[in-house]
């Protein structure tokens, strides 16, 4: 369910390297080339660039382009576990409530072995581990909650056992109503079992109790554990509706968060952009392509849109 669109026949790479050398002073050539290359591909013009010219792609990429249009060009010619450990590194170092939710995001919408990886170029890039930071930069239930999320390595598979499912939906039920919210049984269930595990389980939670699990947990709304508790839940078990929320959080409204916008996009295209769009098109009864036109310009808009499929570069 990718929008990223690659050229058939692929172009030589060292097409594409002779291309971008000439191409920095053109946005459209730039958004021509890298916005309709996969993740190995970019990889594999990074390093033919760098074997021909002796300079590294995304130092000249960022000594040219600026501003939104340059974020967006840097995040999505890097590796995707690159991009992944960037990113969380500087949720980290803003240590606010908003950047959880980039952490819980890389958590939880990632396979295992994506996850595992973005911990791997977190220890190589910056000499420290990924759950040795969180752990330092949050307290409390946020750290209780965060740690074991970003150290979890799923089952992927989508085997279930039901009777765990019934027995664990009982649990969390008791913890909810305990209000013990932040009960280390609670966080193991939802940090630990796989998401087909946890989804079974979630649906024993409603047939025996009735309610939805995130309505349970909504007894106080400006509660803000409960709220990145009930985002965990959203982004593991139904995660077009987590980034369709996000896209249309950064676009409604005055002003745009390019930040949001731009991590969703780059980081969905690969991946499951198409069932983002259509989860945005059945909530807002407009396509999302509108919506970016409407709230973006330039050679920026032009990278997102290119990202969702639309050729305009």
């Amino acid at each position: 369910m990718a929008t990223l669109t690659v050229p058939h026949p692929l172009p030589p790479v060292d097409d594409d390297c002779e291309r971008l050398r000439k191409a920095f002073q053109d946005e459209a050539a730039i958004i021509s080339i890298l916005a309709h290359r996969n993740a190995n591909q970019r990889s594999s013009i990074r390093q033919t660039y760098f074997e021909t010219y002796g300079e590294d792609l995304l130092k000249a990429l960022d000594s040219e382009l600026s501003g939104d249009f340059g974020r967006a060009v840097h995040l999505w010619t890097l590796h995707p576990a690159e991009r992944d450990a960037l990113v969380a590194y500087e949720a980290i170092r803003k240590n606010t409530t908003s950047s959880y939710y980039v952490l819980l995001e890389i958590a939880s919408a990632r396979t295992s072995r994506e996850l595992f990886q973005a911990r791997e170029n977190y220890h190589a890039r910056f000499k420290r581990s990924l759950e040795e930071d969180v752990a330092h930069h949050t307290t409390g239930d946020f750290r209780k909650l965060l740690v074991p999320l970003v150290s979890a390595y799923r089952y992927d598979g989508p085997e279930v056992n039901m009777g765990l499912a019934n027995s664990e939906a009982i649990i969390l039920h008791e913890k909810i109503l305990e209000k013990a919210d932040n009960h280390e049984e609670l966080i193991r269930i939802l940090t630990t079992r796989s998401k087909a595990q946890l989804s079974a389980t979630l649906n024993h939670y409603k047939d025996q109790f009735g309610n939805n699990i995130n309505k349970d947990l909504k007894t106080d709304p400006k509660d803000d554990f409960l709220a990145l508790l009930r985002t965990t839940i959203k982004c593991l078990t139904s995660p077009e509706k987590y980034f369709e929320k996000v896209v249309r959080f950064s676009i409604k409204g005055l002003g745009t968060d390019e930040e949001a916008l731009t991590r969703v996009v780059v980081t969905r295209a690969e991946v499951d952009m198409k069932r983002v769009i259509e989860e945005y098109y059945r909530r807002n009864s407009v396509p999302l392509e509108t919506d970016i036109k409407g709230d973006t310009s330039g050679d920026y808009e032009r990278m997102l849109l290119a990202l969702l499929g639309h050729h305009n570069g």
